[in-house]
């Protein structure tokens, strides 16, 4: 086996998927407005902003010699539909919390009859270095889309300014 076919033998990916009853644009704009990443994934953001390149950086807890920022990019953003950046981080001296991590975020909406499809696909974790953030992360991605329900809520129904 070549080692291009034993490295994605040893690649996982972290799905959650849910439909909403919200308007895609409603979802989008909780999904790519920094003031509200942050309150969904209840970590800093710092730079972002959903155009292609746009380089941008959350901060969590440190662990031995990871500072804890996740150093992330916009590789693709279609409005209303695909929202894709990278998330890595760790340090290659860290076993379990904070080892090196190199993974992609995907987020695509579906228009569907009872209102959207949201799906996240964070690809890319290596088992068994990434063993303690694939778990952990797993369990969080299913509460953060939980609240980014909650926040599309409250967004298809604010007032419009005119």
């Amino acid at each position: 086996m070549s080692n291009a076919a034993a490295r994605k033998l040893d690649n996982h990916d972290i799905v959650v998927e849910d439909v909403f009853p919200h308007p895609p644009q409603a979802i989008w704009k909780v999904l790519t407005t920094g003031a509200l990443i942050g309150r969904w994934l209840k970590m800093p953001i710092d730079g972002f902003s959903p155009v292609v390149g746009t380089r941008f950086t959350y901060k969590t807890t440190p662990a031995g010699g990871w500072d804890g920022t996740i150093h992330c990019e916009v590789l693709e953003a279609v409005e209303n539909r695909r929202f894709i950046h990278s998330w890595t981080g760790g340090h290659e001296s860290n076993v379990g919390y904070g080892a090196p991590l190199d993974t992609v975020v995907t987020w695509t909406l579906s228009p569907v009859e009872a209102g959207t499809r949201l799906r996240l696909v964070h690809s890319g974790f290596v088992l068994p270095r990434n063993e303690t953030a694939f778990t952990g992360m797993g369990k969080g991605w299913q509460q953060v889309v939980k609240t980014i329900d909650a926040l599309s809520a409250e967004e298809s129904t604010s007032p419009k300014p005119h």
